[in-house]
């Protein structure tokens, strides 16, 4: 994969990054996102591919990304598709430092060192070209305000954005509810950004249960078997004065 591209989880990164303090908004949920954007962006360069709502390897070959290539190799390793709202929720946490590093690396943003409270040391991440996350959020602006279906690359970090909760942070207050309403629906136009959307939404919820196709069935009545106590039927009123008698 050339680096000619950005890939999603780095466009996710620097739409939540604060250009006035350095730090990045919804810290907690965007670890989750990116985990998602990871997945979106390998189901696009033909690696992985949805198998309802799990997710499954296609073509183990590596892409070329170190850290797309990580999430490649542990899907890899787990030999059938796994569940994407159990993958998303899984042990990776830490995914925002470690795409905060790699931009660095990549020269899109730099690093500024301070204190907090002139005591505990700080890092604050500042874009090093803001050209590149004004044009991202162009493409999202465009999108919601044309309603003209959006490329699939541009509908993923939309699903992705709302479902981290960037939507209060890049369209705040009262006069950005409109803008947040229309962020949500463009999450039908991607299929693969949808259905990991969802997902980081459900782990945020807690909501980690089977779907009702894996749910087991219910237990068939009893039966009577040798050596058991057969069950009698519920007698009527007039059925257990006949039997009195």
């Amino acid at each position: 994969m050339g680096r000619s591209r950005r890939t999603i989880p780095e466009e996710l990164l620097l739409l939540a990054l604060d250009p006035a303090t350095g730090t990045t908004a919804q810290p907690q949920s965007l670890d989750l996102g990116l985990a998602g954007a990871q997945l979106v962006e390998l189901a696009l360069a033909g690696r992985i591919a949805p198998d309802g709502d799990r997710i499954a390897v296609v073509m183990p070959r590596p892409t070329g990304d170190p850290t797309l290539d990580s999430a490649l190799e542990l899907l890899r390793r787990r030999g059938s598709p796994v569940r994407a709202v159990h993958w998303i929720g899984g042990p990776r946490l830490g995914l925002r430092q470690i795409y905060l590093a790699h931009l660095e690396r990549c020269g899109m943003v730099h690093a500024v060192a301070g204190q907090m409270c002139g005591v505990l040391p700080t890092t604050r991440y500042q874009a090093t070209d803001t050209a590149i996350s004004r044009e991202i959020r162009a493409r999202l602006d465009s999108a919601i305000r044309t309603g003209v279906p959006p490329d699939p690359r541009t509908a993923a970090l939309a699903a992705l954005a709302h479902a981290v909760g960037l939507g209060k942070h890049l369209y705040p207050g009262n006069e950005g509810r409109s803008s947040r309403s229309r962020l949500r629906d463009l999450i039908r136009h991607d299929p693969m950004g949808g259905l990991v959307a969802h997902a980081v939404m459900d782990v945020q919820n807690g909501v980690a249960a089977q779907p009702r196709r894996d749910r087991a069935p219910a237990p068939p009545p009893a039966r009577a078997t040798a050596g058991s106590i057969p069950l009698q039927p519920r007698r009527t009123g007039a059925m257990a004065r006949a039997a009195a008698h």
